[in-house]
């Protein structure tokens, strides 16, 4: 019973403690809160300023800005393709026979017509004096049947006949020289010999590969671009041509046709473009890296593509326009029409003119149309808006803006629309 008491009391003693402690904490008294210190509720104390908002001075947000530029710009697109002889043949004989002649060497260039090889012709020139001879006899035993029958000599069966043996004479002869000109081996074209598979002596059976040519004075590049281009591309146009081979130089193509027929697979369009290659620095085969420039916008007006807020499939910008300060501007959202898109660059058709200021970073800060901004100057300034920030050249970084100068066709170029070596090509 004792022990009992002796707990009993000290329970009784603790929860005095307890309720002794709390009341002294409820009701201890208030110390002065230094100012710029948080209150324990954690607001700033009463007769404090607020400090100031992340992003601006006194609650405006940052941003940053570029202004509408005019711009030059390209509507292309970037394709890939290979080079190719504008004419291109392999040599073969038509008829079987051994080698007497190459009168040709490795890369020569040759002319049309020119004789390269020419086989054993014995026996075809034979046979040739034999036709000759027969056609002469059947020609004077025509030509005397004719006079007897005039005499009246002979039936005028006997003249049918020698006439029909003189048609067949001439046949046998036209047959004796065609073959003996299959013989003869000749250049098809003006064009650059390759190198031959052949030698003087070998038998050759017909179809036997002898020599390939080339004309080189142009070039095809055939490339295929995605079906929706199939409206844009026509002949008449232009393409910038890049070959890894030659680093740094560029060409021009003049597209010539289109492939009427789309391939099913990949859905594209085939298009060949002609190259001037008079100074013989492209070779057939080469890969190529091929931009079509369907039309060049003068006097664009270019934004830079982070500008773009796109909205319920609407594109909008935020304009800057003057504030009630000099270091604050009132930032306006913008619905606009985007034409020609360029890596880091977009074409506004409509809802900008030349000089607006348009916000480029920090759009998230702005609540609501009509809120005030602090442009925030990259080069360390405040207040106005800098035209560096939009002052890249159009096509973005990397892209040579030089592209976009293609040269007018220099006199007698090949391909040329209407030159008349790109008739006589088509003609052939």
């Amino acid at each position: 019973m004792g022990s009992k008491s002796i707990y009993s009391v000290v329970a009784v003693v603790g929860i005095a403690a307890a309720s002794g402690a709390a009341w002294w904490v409820q009701h201890k008294p208030k110390q002065p809160v230094a100012a710029g210190e948080l209150a324990p509720t954690g607001q700033p104390a009463a007769g404090t300023a607020a400090a100031p908002a992340p992003g601006g001075r006194g609650g405006v947000p940052s941003v940053e800005v570029a202004r509408v530029e005019i711009m030059r710009i390209m509507d292309d697109a970037q394709a890939v393709g290979s080079l190719r002889s504008r004419q291109s043949v392999v040599l073969r004989p038509e008829v079987s026979g051994r080698v007497t002649q190459i009168n040709f060497r490795d890369a020569d260039r040759v002319r049309r017509g020119q004789l390269l090889v020419q086989l054993d012709d014995q026996l075809p020139q034979a046979q040739v004096k034999q036709a000759e001879a027969e056609l002469s006899i059947a020609r004077a035993n025509h030509r005397r049947n004719q006079e007897l029958v005039e005499q009246k000599f002979i039936a005028q069966r006997a003249v049918d006949e020698s006439a029909a043996n003189l048609q067949v004479a001439e046949a046998k002869l036209a047959l004796a020289r065609a073959t003996l000109a299959r013989l003869k081996i000749l250049a098809p074209f003006d064009g650059v010999a390759g190198i031959r598979n052949i030698s003087v002596g070998d038998y050759l059976k017909d179809g036997a590969d002898i020599v390939n040519i080339e004309d080189l004075d142009a070039m095809y590049v055939d490339f295929r671009l995605p079906e929706r281009y199939q409206t844009k591309v026509r002949p008449g146009q232009t393409a910038v041509i890049e070959v890894d081979a030659l680093p740094g130089q560029r060409f021009h193509a003049f597209i010539q046709a289109v492939d009427p027929l789309l391939d099913a697979n990949g859905r594209s369009v085939g298009i060949r473009g002609c190259i001037d290659n008079r100074q013989m620095q492209l070779r057939p085969g080469m890969f190529a890296r091929v931009t079509p420039v369907f039309g060049v916008r003068e006097g664009a007006r270019v934004i830079p593509e982070e500008a773009i807020v796109p909205q319920g499939g609407r594109q909008y910008v935020y304009k800057l326009v003057d504030g009630p300060d000099q270091d604050t501007r009132i930032a306006q959202r913008v619905e606009v029409k985007v034409g020609i898109r360029q890596p880091g660059k977009v074409e506004i058709t409509e809802g900008l003119v030349p000089g607006d200021t348009v916000v480029t970073a920090g759009q998230q800060r702005i609540q609501k149309d009509g809120t005030p901004v602090r442009v925030l100057d990259l080069r360390g300034g405040n207040g106005s808006p800098t035209a560096a920030a939009g002052a890249a050249p159009a096509g973005g970084p990397g892209r040579k803006s030089a592209a976009m100068d293609v040269p007018a066709a220099r006199a007698g170029n090949p391909c040329a629309p209407g030159s008349a070596a790109a008739t006589r090509t088509r003609a052939s």
